[in-house]
């Protein structure tokens, strides 16, 4: 896959306060691009508002040369640092992953839903026992698994993951990491991932921008 999730210029207000300023940044299909910056600094915001959650106050972005449709653009997902604020805790584990199985949902084939769920289950290393369990029956990272599966199960062009493993354990972010690469690699997934851990990004992403006064900053420090 060619193309790009692309913001050009944006700026974001809120309350009076600018938040975001001038901000651009690129995103190519097929890459991983680190984003690291102090607490406040915005790269939350510039997240919500390249997934299309959140529309800019000036500037625009773009996904693969179109606009970015709001709110929310099926073509790009996000993994949240919190997976028991993203997931309703009246769902299984099952009826999560399903939520990313739209277009299969409408066809209103109970069978190729299942058979959609167990394969991505089985892509983020989730045994069928868990499927049926609630989000307070599991662990933070049985349940961003699955809100991972949810993600790739929507067949996003880009993904991303804001401080999506700041509450897991190092052999989770190991699995979740991995995982998301096979994609990238695999497929041509653009990923942009946010942390504060430049360890994490420099083990991650092939490309690393700091994020400072508000502004994404030209240089990144590539890895070898």
């Amino acid at each position: 896959m060619s193309g790009e999730l692309t913001a050009v210029n944006v700026g974001f207000s809120y309350g009076g306060s600018t938040v975001l300023q001038d901000v651009s940044l690129s995103i190519p299909a097929g890459s991983q691009i680190g984003l690291t910056g102090p607490s406040g600094s915005g790269k939350t915001t510039i997240a919500r508002v390249l997934a299309g959650l959140r529309p800019p106050s000036t500037g625009y972005v773009t996904c693969n040369g179109a606009a970015v449709r709001m709110p929310g653009d099926g073509r790009i997902a996000m993994l949240f640092q919190s997976p028991r604020r993203s997931c309703s805790p009246r769902m299984t584990l099952r009826a999560v992953i399903a939520e990313g199985l739209r277009g299969v949902r409408s066809s209103g084939r109970r069978k190729d839903v299942n058979a959609g769920v167990q394969h991505f289950a089985a892509r983020v290393q989730l045994t069928a026992d868990l499927l049926d369990r609630y989000p307070h029956e599991v662990s933070d990272g049985q349940l961003q698994r699955a809100c991972l599966a949810r993600a790739l199960a929507a067949g996003p062009d880009y993904l991303i993951c804001d401080e999506a493993t700041a509450m897991l354990d190092a052999a989770t972010t190991a699995a979740v990491v991995r995982t998301i690469g096979e994609e990238v690699n695999g497929r041509g997934l653009g990923v942009l991932a946010l942390s504060h851990d430049r360890e994490l990004l420099d083990a991650w992403c092939g490309t690393i921008r700091a994020f400072e006064g508000n502004m994404a900053s030209s240089a990144g420090s590539a890895r070898v």
